[in-house]
C-alpha cells in the first residue's frame, strides 16, 4: 500500500532520538520524503532537529496520519488522544500491533493500518542506518 502523493503531515508517536530505533528511522524517512514530521515523545525536547511534541494535543495542527512505536499497553491509554487528534490514518507498525488495541481503535471508529510506515511509502528501514 503506498499513499497518496498529497498526504503530508505525520504524528510519530514513539519518536526517538537513538538513529537505531524505528520511531527514529520513521521521522528520518519521512523528512526525506519532504512530509511534514511531528515526532511526539514527552521525554525529548528535539529529535533529528525537529522539534518534539509532548503529546498529539500539543500539535500545531491535525496530522494525516499518526504512526505508533509504543508498545501496545501504552498505546491502549492514547486510544482517545488518538481518535481526537482527527487523523485520518493509524499505522501499528510491527511490534506495536495487538488484538485488544485493534477493537479498541475500531471502536473510536479508527480502523488502524497493521504495517510498516516507512516500507509503505516503498523505502526500507535498512536505508537509515545510525
Amino acid at each position: 500500500m503506498k499513499a497518496s502523493k498529497t498526504v503530508e503531515s505525520i504524528a510519530i508517536l514513539g519518536a526517538s532520538a537513538n538513529r537505531t530505533k524505528f520511531g527514529n528511522k520513521c521521522v528520518r524517512a519521512y523528512k526525506k520524503l519532504g512530509w511534514k514530521v511531528f515526532p511526539v515523545n514527552p521525554k525529548e525536547k528535539e529529535i533529528e532537529g525537529l522539534k518534539c511534541y509532548a503529546s498529539l494535543r500539543d500539535l500545531p495542527e491535525r496530522p494525516f496520519r499518526v504512526s505508533i512505536y509504543l508498545p501496545h499497553e501504552i498505546t491502549l491509554g492514547l486510544v482517545k488522544a488518538i481518535a481526537d487528534s482527527g487523523a485520518r490514518e493509524v499505522i501499528l507498525n510491527p511490534g506495536a500491533e495487538s488484538r485488544e488495541l485493534v477493537l479498541a481503535l475500531e471502536s473510536k471508529g479508527i480502523r488502524p493500518v497493521l504495517a510498516c510506515s516507512i516500507r509503505m511509502e516503498g523505502l526500507s528501514p535498512d536505508e537509515f542506518r545510525a
